[in-house]
């Protein structure tokens, strides 16, 4: 693991901003298309900002998320949502959007169909993730009742999960998928946050699914 920590919070996001940017124009140069795979929630919106004015070619860059609530784009619980406000627009705005949600299915229903759309941008070029303070990732929850599958080596690469503290039912990218991204970013903020990322660094990944991208993962901390 590099842990990387900054001064406040601004920088941090800039910069980060500043490395995916980097990492995703290097695909687009070498393979002519790249893959940029984000979580919801309020705290990436910072680097969502900033990307979202920079000068890519982003009619080939394919954008998704890490995982989703299953519920609509017009509730504001939905991390689609979140990201059409935050990051597809301005000159993002040409990204291909991947959904990882279907109006009318159930999250069980709808895996194959996902799963299809899913596969042609894997594996991911650029991995953004956030972290719980129960140690979760994605939808990657301690004692969530498919975690041990999402774990798996052999898992498929979404998983429908259910969990007490993620209220609504969830959709995930499973651990492979995750820990098989070119370039994985890790970013937290505050002490209680980075209390759980040395915890999580003793601990299973049952424990602390985290753990499972940590080996091979930057994270970027600020207070």
């Amino acid at each position: 693991m590099d842990l990387r920590t900054y001064p406040d919070r601004e920088l941090m996001f800039l910069s980060l901003a500043d490395q995916i940017a980097g990492q995703l124009a290097d695909f687009l140069r070498r393979l002519g298309r790249a893959s940029l795979c984000v979580p919801g929630g309020s705290t990436p919106g910072p680097v969502f900002d900033t990307l979202s004015g920079v000068d890519l070619d982003w009619a080939r860059v394919a954008v998704f998320l890490n995982d989703e609530r299953w519920v609509p784009e017009s509730s504001d619980r939905s991390n689609t949502r979140l990201l059409r406000e935050r990051l597809i627009r301005g000159k993002a705005a040409a990204a291909e959007l991947v959904p990882l949600y279907l109006p009318g299915m159930s999250a069980e229903a709808a895996m194959a169909v996902l799963e299809t759309g899913l596969r042609p941008h894997l594996p991911i070029s650029v991995l953004l993730l956030g972290m719980g303070n129960d140690m979760h990732t994605a939808s990657l929850f301690p004692g969530a009742d498919r975690l041990a599958e999402g774990l798996a080596a052999d898992a498929p690469l979404l998983l429908p999960m259910r969990a007490e503290a993620a209220v609504e039912p969830r959709i995930t990218l499973t651990a492979p998928v995750l820990r098989g991204a070119m370039n994985i970013h890790v970013l937290i903020t505050g002490a209680e946050k980075r209390a759980a990322l040395e915890r999580a660094l003793t601990l299973p990944s049952e424990q602390a699914p985290i753990r499972a991208v940590l080996d091979t993962a930057t994270v970027h901390w600020a207070e």
